[in-house]
C-alpha cells in the first residue's frame, strides 16, 4: 500500500494542530477531524510528534511513559480511532521513538535513583575524573555540560539533550528489549510508520575529553558510530522488519552520505530513509546556529547535490524537507513573505519535492504560514530558545540583536498553532492557546486558501505528479547551474524521459542563457508558478519563479 517512491508523508506536531476542547493545547480527536484536508491535500501517511506522557520539558521529546497517551492529548481509544479512520481513507499513521533518551521522570530513571543496580545500567552512569571535574568535557545540544548529578551519589548522568532527558544505554540488552517491546506494541495497534528520533547518536562508545566543547570533533565521539548500524539492524529484525508496508525514517544528526547509504540501501535492512540536516545551517554564522546571518545559496546548492547525487548513485534513500518542528519556517529563510508569500512557498516547495527521495510537508507549510516574529522572550517556550537567549547575553550580545536572533532561529517558530480560518487565534482553540498564534492569521489561513488558486492547490498537484510521472518516483539525479549565483537546477532521468526542474532563489528577475544541449529535445510545462512555458535560447524568470519541463519524445 505504501510506496516511499510515490507517497506524501504530513508532519503534525499535535500540541499546536486542531484543539477540539478548548484547553489551549491541540488533541487526537482533532487530527481525526482534519483527515479529509489531509487527504485532499494528497498526503499518504501522517507522522505525529511525540503523543505520550511527559513532563513537556522538550515539548514531549522527553517521555516518561512509551505506550499510553497524554492525557493532554486524549486517550488510548482515541489513537485506535484515528488509526482507523486513517486506514478507511487509505493514510497510514507514523510515530515518533524517542529511544535515545527517555525523561527523567520515566519510571526507570526513577528505579534507578531509587537505589536499583538492574535499572541504573539504563543508563550511562559515570563518576567525576580524579580532580573532581565532569566525567568529560561533553557539550550538551542545548547549551551547558552534557553530565548531571545523578541523585545523591557520586555519579553524573548523560544528557547529550535538556538534563530532564537521560541517555539511554544501548549497550545493554536489556534496555534494547524494552525499546523494541514498544515499537512493537504501536505496530500491533496498527501503526505503519516511525520517524525515529536522534537515532544516530545511540551508539556512545568512547567516554574521552573533546579537544573542543560542542565542536563537530566531539559529536564525531558520539555520532554514527559503527554499533549502530548493527543495533538499527536488530531494531528492524526484532519489529518492523517482521512486517510488511511498514515505513521508517531516521532523523540523522549530523551524519554523513556513507553512514546515510549504509542506512537506507534495501539488502542493509535498516530504514526507509533518513533525514539529513546540513542543507539547513547554511544561515549559521561559523557554524552557529545562534546567530544572524543571511542563507549561503552556494552552499545550499553543493550541499543538496553533494547528498542527492551521492544517494542516487548509491541506491540509497533520502527524506525530502525544509521544514520541521525544529525549523524556522523556510519562506522566511529563503524567501520574501512579504512581497512574494505565493512565489516563495511554491518555489521551495517544488524544488524539494521534485527531487529523488520521499517528501515531507509540515503542518502550516502548505498555506503559507511564517514565523510568528514574537517580540518579547517571554512569549516563547521553547526550552533551547530559552536557554540561547541567556547565553546569547551572557556573550555580551544587546537584548535587541539576542532577540533578533531568537526571532529568526527559534524552533517555536514553526510551533505556533495552525491557522484554520480567522477567527480568533486562527480557529485553532476557543481557548487560550499554549503559544500564541502568529498575527498574520487573518490574512494566512487555510481557509482562505482552501477557496484560492494559491499554495494549497500548488502543493495538491506536486503530490499528485509524484503519483502520476515515474520519472519523479524513479528517475536518476544530474544537477545543472551549480555555479549560477541565482537559480538552482536539476534534471531527473527515467526510461528515456527527463525532468527539468529551475527555480529562482531571488526577488531579482533574472535571464538565463540556456545551454544549446537543452535545445536539443521538445519540452512541454509540467507544473510551474510563473508565466514560463518552455525552453528558448534564453528564459527570463520571475522574482522565484520555478518551472518543471519534461521532454515529449
Amino acid at each position: 500500500m505504501f510506496n516511499k517512491e510515490t507517497m506524501t508523508i504530513y508532519q503534525i506536531y499535535p500540541k499546536s494542530f486542531n484543539d477540539t476542547t478548548g484547553s489551549g493545547t491541540g488533541d487526537i480527536p482533532g487530527i481525526t477531524e482534519k483527515l479529509d484536508y489531509l487527504k485532499e491535500l494528497g498526503v499518504d501517511m501522517v507522522w505525529l510528534s511525540p503523543i505520550y506522557p511527559s513532563p513537556q520539558y522538550d515539548n514531549g521529546y522527553d517521555v516518561s511513559d512509551y505506550t499510553a497517551v497524554n492525557p493532554l492529548y486524549g486517550t488510548m481509544a482515541d489513537v485506535d480511532q484515528l488509526i482507523e479512520a486513517a486506514k478507511e481513507r487509505d493514510m497510514g499513521i507514523m510515530l515518533d521513538m524517542v529511544l535515545n533518551h527517555c525523561s527523567t521522570e520515566h519510571e526507570w530513571f526513577q528505579k534507578a535513583l531509587a537505589g536499583d543496580p538492574y535499572y541504573q545500567d539504563f543508563f550511562y552512569l559515570k563518576p567525576a575524573k580524579a580532580d573532581g571535574s565532569l566525567p568529560t568535557n561533553w557539550e550538551s545540544k542545548f547549551g551547558g555540560p552534557a553530565w548531571e548529578k545523578f541523585g545523591d551519589t557520586d555519579l553524573y548522568y548523560l544528557h547529550l539533550y535538556a538534563k530532564q532527558q537521560a541517555d539511554l544505554n544501548w549497550h545493554n540488552p536489556n534496555v534494547r528489549r524494552e525499546l523494541f517491546s514498544v515499537v512493537n506494541f504501536w505496530l500491533e495497534r496498527g501503526v505503519t510508520g516511525f520517524r525515529f528520533d536522534v537515532l544516530n547518536v545511540i551508539g556512545k562508545m568512547d567516554f574521552v575529553d573533546s579537544e573542543e566543547p560542542g565542536s563537530s570533533q566531539e559529536k564525531a565521539l558520539y555520532t554514527d558510530t559503527p554499533i549502530v548500524h548493527e543495533w538499527v539492524k536488530e531494531l528492524a529484525r526484532e519489529t518492523f522488519g517482521r512486517y510488511d508496508n511498514i515505513i521508517t525514517v531516521g532523523e540523522m544528526s549530523s551524519t554523513t552520505v556513507e553512514n546515510g547509504l549504509q542506512y537506507t540501501q534495501p539488502e542493509r535492512d535498516e530504514l526507509s530513509m533518513i533525514f539529513s540536516f546540513h542543507h539547513l545551517k547554511v544561515d549559521y554564522a561559523h557554524g552557529d546556529k545562534w546567530s544572524k546571518a543571511p542563507v549561503d545559496f552556494a552552499a545550499f546548492k553543493q550541499i543538496m547535490d553533494h547528498w542527492q547525487v551521492g544517494m542516487s548513485e548509491g541506491r540509497g534513500w533520502n527524506a525530502l524537507f525544509l521544514n520541521n518542528h525544529d525549523q524556522p519556517r523556510s519562506n522566511c529563510r529563503f524567501g520574501d513573505v512579504e512581497k512574494y508569500p505565493y512565489e516563495t512557498a511554491t518555489m521551495l516547495a517544488q524544488t524539494i519535492q521534485l527531487m529523488r527521495g520521499t517528501p515531507y510537508i509540515y503542518q502550516g507549510e502548505e498555506i503559507g504560514m511564517t514565523n510568528p516574529n514574537y517580540t518579547t522572550i517571554d512569549q516563547y517556550r521553547d526550552v533551547e530558545t530559552l536557554n540561547y537567549y541567556h547565553i546569547l547575553l551572557e556573550r555580551g550580545i544587546s537584548e535587541k540583536e539576542a532577540m533578533e536572533i531568537i526571532q529568526s532561529k527559534s524552533r517555536d517558530n514553526s510551533r505556533t498553532p495552525f491557522q484554520w480560518n480567522d477567527q480568533p487565534h486562527g480557529g485553532f482553540t476557543t481557548g487560550t492557546p499554549w503559544l500564541a498564534v502568529a498575527d498574520n492569521y487573518p490574512s494566512v489561513n487555510a481557509e482562505k486558501e482552501l477557496a484560492a488558486n494559491g499554495i494549497y492547490r500548488y502543493y495538491q498537484q506536486l503530490a499528485a505528479l509524484r503519483k502520476e510521472v515515474p520519472v519523479i518516483a524513479k528517475g536518476d539525479y544530474q544537477s545543472v547551474l551549480l555555479d549560477h549565483p541565482q537559480i538552482m537546477g536539476y534534471w531527473r532521468e527515467y526510461e528515456g524521459k527527463k525532468l527539468l526542474v529551475l527555480s529562482n532563489f531571488y526577488a531579482e528577475t533574472v535571464a538565463l542563457d540556456v545551454p544549446t544541449e537543452w535545445l536539443e529535445f521538445e519540452w512541454q510545462r509540467l507544473i510551474g508558478n510563473g508565466a514560463i512555458e518552455t525552453i528558448k535560447a534564453t528564459v527570463e524568470f520571475g522574482p522565484y519563479e520555478t518551472v518543471a519541463l519534461i521532454t515529449k519524445n
